[in-house]
């Protein structure tokens, strides 16, 4: 898969017992090509492509480069296609617009490009029946989450930050709720990658050189998405620089400022949303790349004191490839005439299959 940061694409090998546990056996980053990867950040935030033609042929090269991601991970770890049953492929999310008039969201990566490039079957299209069924399409890692972290004795969460954050939570009885939080890297990484060239915050180091504004924060918090109640997700074609833009007119805020502003804001509305949902929470199990920004972990902490925040590391899972992980296991699934979803969480009428199958 390929997330809201399009900063590469995960490909994980994973090996799915017959009751569903999932084991992490090997995991790559395959970086993109810089010209695609900024094709892929501009329609995120709201661009439109050139033409049928441009769109169709976009499709075909993310295609491309999830069967390249596939082979070379596969030529790493050692083994034969043959041994693979399938792939479980979430495309690159190019629109997300689950509130629209017709609801809808938009995954491109051309699934049979990828089968045929790599003789795999391949099951990809996972959100869109969700969407059809009146659910958000999103969050659908927390299926996953219980599945693997499930039954543990007391109230827990899930948090991936990625480019956007969510959270999955499981209460002591094993009852799941899940719901996107609001912006997590993908704010972070676009004001640094505009004012420094740097595609990421490496160690939150810009923004520990600034201040929060306390007034920026304000006006960035005043955005109704955040109090809507669950079930919500959102994007990056919600939250991107053009809406902080607005926000920073007429004001003075520094480059360093703004980068911690922002970091602050994934923080605070990350523990909003975790304090009205779950005030209960013992622990606060951590994954996506925000897990490796010591700043913003130590923000967390500072929000949500009592709770033990930590990465998913110790769980045996690789806070790097959780999601990756999550769409292996979503394929075998559909392959096993299973419902993906959780109705709780996204809204749908109902559990719902989710995925079609591109035979090898």
């Amino acid at each position: 898969m390929s997330g809201t940061s399009a900063d590469g694409i995960d490909a994980t090998l994973v090996q799915i017992t017959d009751q569903g546990r999932c084991r992490f056996i090997a995991g790559i980053t395959h970086a993109w090509q810089p010209a695609l990867r900024e094709q892929l950040i501009a329609l995120g935030q709201g661009a439109e492509p050139s033409g049928l033609d441009a769109l169709g042929l976009l499709d075909a090269r993310i295609g491309l480069a999830f069967a390249s991601a596939t082979n070379t991970l596969l030529e790493q770890a050692q083994v034969s296609p043959t041994q693979v049953t399938a792939i479980g492929s979430h495309g690159q999310t190019v629109r997300h617009r689950p509130s629209a008039e017709v609801p809808f969201t938009v995954q491109l990566g051309d699934p049979s490009r990828i089968a045929e490039h790599t003789g795999i079957t391949t099951v990809a299209d996972f959100r869109r029946r969700d969407v059809a069924a009146g659910g958000q399409g999103a969050p659908l890692m927390p299926a996953f989450h219980l599945a693997m972290l499930g039954n543990a004795g007391h109230d827990r969460a899930v948090l991936n930050l990625g480019g956007i954050a969510n959270l999955t939570l499981i209460n002591r009885t094993g009852c799941t709720s899940g719901f996107d939080t609001g912006p997590a890297n993908a704010l972070c990484d676009a004001w640094c990658l505009r004012h420094t060239g740097k595609a990421y915050d490496a160690n939150g180091q810009l923004a520990a050189q600034g201040q929060v504004d306390k007034a920026l924060l304000q006006a960035l918090l005043s955005e109704p998405w955040f109090s809507a109640p669950p079930p919500k997700s959102t994007g990056r074609e919600q939250f991107h620089l053009a809406w902080v833009d607005h926000h920073l007119q007429g004001r003075s805020s520094t480059v360093a400022d703004v980068q911690a502003t922002l970091l602050e804001l994934t923080a605070i509305t990350v523990a909003q949303a975790l304090l009205r949902s779950q005030p209960t929470t013992a622990e606060v199990l951590v994954c996506g790349g925000g897990t490796h920004n010591p700043v913003l972990m130590a923000r967390l902490r500072a929000h949500l004191p009592g709770m033990s925040v930590q990465s998913i590391a110790g769980y045996g899972l690789d806070p790097d490839h959780v999601e990756a992980m999550g769409f292996a296991w979503l394929a075998w699934r559909v392959l096993n005439r299973l419902p993906g979803n959780l109705p709780a969480v996204t809204g749908a009428a109902g559990p719902r299959l989710l995925g079609a199958i591109y035979p090898a």
